[in-house]
C-alpha cells in the first residue's frame, strides 16, 4: 500500500511512518520540516498549500491517505489566513486531487475535541453537537463536513478522528496551547521544577503517542460501515486529573513530585484542563481504543521523549 502522510514530520505523523515502514508499505511523507521524517521514507518536502508540493507527493500513485498537516490551536488564533490557507484550502484541494488520482481512497483525517467549543459541555458523547469557538475548532469542523460530504459522493472513503491530549510531544515550541501537557514530562524526566497553569484537580483527556499511531494505522482498514454517518468519531481517551499525572511521571523517573507547583490559568484550564466526562461508544465499536491505564499511559508517552 502507497500512503501519503501530511504532517509526516510532526510527532505523531513520525510514529505512524514508522508503522507503516514495518509493514512494508510505502510511506510518502509531506512536510516543511522534511528532516524529521524517518529515513525510508518518500520525502516531499514544502508547504501543503503549495500545489506542486502536493502533485509531487501524489505523481507515484496513492492508495491512502492520512491527512495531519495543521496550523494548531494557539497558532490559527494568532493568524486566521493562514489556518484557512492550510486547515481548509489546501486540505480541500488535496481531497479534490487523491480522489481524482484513486476515486474512494481510504482518507484519515486528524480533527479534533476543539470541534466541541469552550468550555465544553457538561457531557460529550456520540450525540453531543459540534459547536467550535476557536478558529482551529471551526475549520476542523468545517473539515469534518468535507470529509462525510466527499465520503457521501463517492470521492473518498473517510475516516475522521477527534484527537484528545496526545502525550507527550517534543520540547520545544508547538503553538499549541495544551503544550503543558507534555512539557509536565519533559521537565520531570530531567529532573527539573515545574509550574503547572492549571490545578492539580484539573481534568484533560489524553492518550499516547504510540496509541494514537496504531489508532490511525487501524483507521487505514476498518468498515467504513462501522462509523456514523458523519464519518467522525471522538478518539478514547482516559479522563486524568494533572496531579495524578504528575505523580506517575514522578514515579516512573524516580524524581519527588514535589518538584510539580501550581499557579492556575483560569482560561487556560476552562478551555484544556476541565474535561468532563467522555463516552465514546461509536469510536470503540469501531475498533479504536486508549492506553489502559495511567501507568501504561506514562510508560508509553516516556519512551518517545
Amino acid at each position: 500500500m502507497r500512503v501519503v502522510v501530511t504532517g509526516a514530520g510532526g510527532f505523531v505523523g513520525r510514529e505512524i511512518v514508522k508503522r507503516l515502514l514495518s509493514r512494508r508499505d510505502a510511506a510518502v511523507g509531506i512536510d516543511t520540516m522534511a528532516g524529521g521524517i524517518p529515513a525510508r521514507a518518500e520525502v516531499v518536502a514544502g508547504n501543503l498549500g503549495d500545489p506542486a508540493v502536493r502533485a509531487a507527493a501524489l505523481s507515484g500513485g496513492i492508495d491512502a491517505l492520512i491527512h495531519l498537516a495543521t496550523v494548531p490551536g494557539g497558532a490559527a488564533e494568532a493568524d486566521p489566513v493562514a489556518s484557512r490557507r492550510i486547515n481548509i484550502d489546501a486540505m480541500y484541494d488535496l481531497l479534490l486531487e487523491a480522489g481524482a488520482a484513486n476515486p474512494g481512497l481510504r482518507v484519515v483525517y486528524a480533527s479534533s475535541i476543539a470541534v466541541f467549543g469552550d468550555p465544553l459541555p457538561a457531557f460529550v458523547d456520540d450525540a453531543t453537537p459540534l459547536s467550535p469557538k476557536m478558529i482551529y475548532g471551526g475549520h476542523k469542523a468545517m473539515m469534518e463536513d468535507a470529509v462525510a460530504m466527499f465520503s457521501n459522493r463517492g470521492l473518498i472513503d473517510g475516516v475522521t478522528v477527534r484527537l484528545p491530549g496526545i502525550l507527550a510531544r517534543p520540547k520545544g515550541p508547538s503553538g499549541m496551547k495544551s503544550a503543558f501537557m507534555s512539557n509536565l514530562f519533559h521537565a520531570l524526566k530531567a529532573g527539573e521544577a515545574f509550574t503547572c497553569p492549571v490545578s492539580a484537580q484539573g481534568v484533560i483527556w489524553a492518550q499516547s503517542v504510540a496509541r494514537c499511531a496504531d489508532n490511525f494505522i487501524h483507521a487505514l482498514s476498518l468498515d467504513s460501515a462501522l462509523l456514523p454517518p458523519t464519518r467522525a468519531v471522538t478518539l478514547p481517551a482516559q479522563s486524568i486529573a494533572m496531579g495524578d499525572l504528575a505523580q506517575e511521571i514522578a514515579r516512573q523517573c524516580g524524581v519527588d513530585a514535589g518538584l510539580v507547583g501550581y499557579a492556575p490559568d483560569a482560561a487556560l484550564e476552562a478551555a484544556f484542563a476541565a474535561q468532563p466526562p467522555l463516552s465514546t461508544q461509536a469510536a470503540e465499536r469501531a475498533g479504536f481504543a486508549h492506553d489502559g491505564d495511567l501507568a501504561t499511559l506514562v510508560a508509553s508517552a516516556l519512551k518517545t521523549i
